[in-house]
């Protein structure tokens, strides 16, 4: 399935792009959630009308994610996590926790951004995460998970 890429996609492409993909990856996400169009002779010509204006609109989301980068750029998020008699973690943290904390910390991340290459935290100590904030745009965190007292 041909489709015209309206924002970038991390591995897929920028946007304005026609690619090929899998018919079910355009039908069930790419269109439904409007990063796509299907490539047909009608959408390209509206594309190229409206291409100065999404360009204009994927140059804004790269400066806002500059911008947030630069603000979380050294930031250290702190957890506290409920542990056993040995120090052993209740579950664990992931997206949905992460990304909580770090609302309270004023920072609206979304859950897809956190990058958890290994999996879910299990154990206690200091890791160092990305965030994707834009496709072009990778910061890194540093998350310390500490024992509630």
């Amino acid at each position: 399935m041909k489709v015209i890429l309206k924002e970038s996609i991390t591995g897929l492409g920028s946007p304005g792009d026609l690619v090929n993909v899998k018919s079910g990856y355009g039908r069930n996400f790419l269109m439904p959630s409007g990063k796509a169009i299907p490539a047909t002779e009608a959408n390209l010509k509206i594309y190229e009308a409206e291409k100065a204006q999404i360009a204009e609109l994927e140059n804004k989301k790269i400066a806002e994610a500059k911008d947030l980068d630069t603000k979380l750029s050294g930031f250290t998020l702190e957890i506290k996590v409920a542990v056993t008699e040995e120090e052993v973690m209740y579950g664990s943290i992931g997206t949905k926790e992460i990304t909580e904390s770090l609302g309270a910390n004023g920072f609206e991340i979304n859950r897809q951004s956190v990058r958890l290459p290994e999996g879910v935290l299990k154990d206690l100590g200091n890791f160092e995460l990305d965030i994707e904030l834009h496709p072009e745009v990778i910061t890194k965190i540093n998350v310390i998970l500490k024992p509630e007292k």
